[in-house]
């Protein structure tokens, strides 16, 4: 679809709430072809630049501003393609070099919603490739009736009230574990550790930030000489990462490390990059759990792990991971991981994008 026809005639679009995250989805043939038509498009679907959003499906925050893009897979062991965008609230800039594990979970019903897979009976599996990373998923979920159950008693933390579960499993192929092949290294006097399982991130110490680690994402989105600090660490840890001038991209994401102090393996602040997440996002939290997992990474002298299953503490409770790490013959660490998230369709119709920019 040329962008000039979806100003007019709309774009079919369902909205979904997938894990503690909340994005627009579109069919692949209903958008653009062309990266830059296409992002402009989005822009002017979620009303930004704009602190508000308020001329766009936006929520005013990254995890109400995101996009997932889906179309039926051409790889014979895959179902189905999902590209993730990025649109930021208040910048003209739509990023992807990172992918979304909350919006992940709505990915599987939203391909059973549009005739792209069939379900299977009472439950169906749907594997994903993750576009913008290459790692692989599968997702399952109850289809008592043909079609999707939103409905159902599993709660997760930073989301009200229960619906029904959605199993996700990711596996990062032949993608290693440690970009840069250390398990700990130094930047800016820093210790950190570069762990990619599903989401690159960098491992960091609170204490050295003047951090506690109970604070509020309000509290420490306020300290310009935090951001500054982590600002200048992400863009190093990028290059490193080999991601390339991260400058306007939000990969890396820095994660802020403490001692659990709620019963959990470790409690978390992530950074995603600027504003702080108000829990965490499923791959962030299965890289930290495949992070402190390692012996001699930043967290893993403190954390506290009694079992397969890691709960990672965030600021409105814990996420519980199940992270799988082992060392090949060669020497290089690997994980996959395994978590439960819910989903829910929101609204599904014509989305009019905003004509003018």
């Amino acid at each position: 679809m040329a962008a000039a026809d979806a100003f007019r005639a709309g774009v079919r679009c369902m909205l979904m709430r997938g894990g503690t995250s909340k994005g627009a989805f579109f069919l692949a043939e209903d958008v653009p072809a062309d990266p830059a038509e296409r992002d402009d498009l989005m822009l002017r679907v979620m009303g930004s630049p704009d602190a508000t959003q308020i001329d766009g499906l936006g929520g005013a925050h990254p995890l109400t501003s995101k996009v997932a893009i889906v179309s039926r897979s051409t790889h014979p062991d895959i179902d189905v393609d999902y590209l993730f965008l990025q649109v930021a609230v208040d910048e003209p800039v739509v990023a992807d070099a990172q992918t979304c594990g909350n919006l992940l979970a709505a990915v599987g019903p939203f391909a059973l919603e549009r005739g792209l897979v069939a379900a299977s009976g009472p439950h169906t599996t749907v594997r994903i490739r993750l576009l913008n990373t290459g790692d692989v998923a599968t997702a399952s979920f109850a289809t008592p009736h043909g079609e999707p159950d939103y409905d159902g008693d599993v709660a997760i933390d930073g989301v009200p009230g229960t619906a029904g579960g959605i199993s996700l499993e990711v596996i990062g192929g032949d993608k290693a574990l440690l970009p840069t092949g250390h398990v700990s290294e130094e930047i800016d006097g820093h210790p950190a550790t570069l762990i990619d399982n599903g989401m690159p991130v960098v491992l960091l110490r609170a204490e050295e930030f003047g951090v506690t680690g109970d604070e509020t994402p309000e509290e420490l989105e306020a300290r310009a000489d935090l951001h500054a600090a982590l600002e200048g660490l992400r863009v190093e840890a990028g290059r490193r990462m080999g991601l390339g001038d991260v400058t306007a991209q939000t990969v890396p994401k820095m994660i802020l490390l403490s001692p659990p102090s709620h019963g959990g393996a470790v409690a978390t602040r992530a950074f995603i990059p600027a504003r702080v997440h108000t829990s965490i996002g499923v791959l962030m939290a299965a890289s930290v759990a495949a992070g402190i997992r390692l012996p001699g990474a930043v967290g893993a002298d403190f954390a506290e792990l009694t079992g397969e299953v890691t709960d990672i503490e965030h600021p409105t409770g814990t996420f519980p991971a199940t992270v799988t790490v082992s060392q090949d013959d060669e020497g290089r660490w690997r994980a996959s991981s395994v978590s439960t998230r819910t989903a829910r369709k929101i609204f599904d119709g014509t989305v009019f994008p905003r004509p003018r920019p």
